[in-house]
């Protein structure tokens, strides 16, 4: 809500990424389980994505039943997935 002026386009936008695709890159050298976050329909949702991933990120939280911490990053909408992920690394 900070980044969404009403409370009902928050809401909406919440709705649209847990429906939304995501990409997960595990590295258990580094103990972390990046979450790749598809493109949003609009500019200002980018923002805002860029946004939640960083706030997301800050909890430092462990994904269930594993000791890997999740990081979230949204994937560029003018890149394909082939080039922000290293080869080898996609799931």
């Amino acid at each position: 809500r900070e980044k969404l002026a009403r409370g009902d386009d928050a809401r909406a936008w919440v709705r649209g990424l847990m429906n939304g695709m995501a990409d997960l890159q595990p590295d258990l050298e580094k103990g972390t389980l990046t979450v790749w976050l598809h493109p949003q329909t609009c500019q200002a949702h980018e923002t805002v994505l860029e946004h939640v991933c960083e706030e997301l990120t800050a909890t430092e939280t462990e994904f269930p039943e594993t000791s890997l911490r999740m990081v979230f990053k949204p994937l560029a909408p003018s890149k394909t997935r082939s080039t922000q992920i290293p080869p080898g690394q996609d799931v």
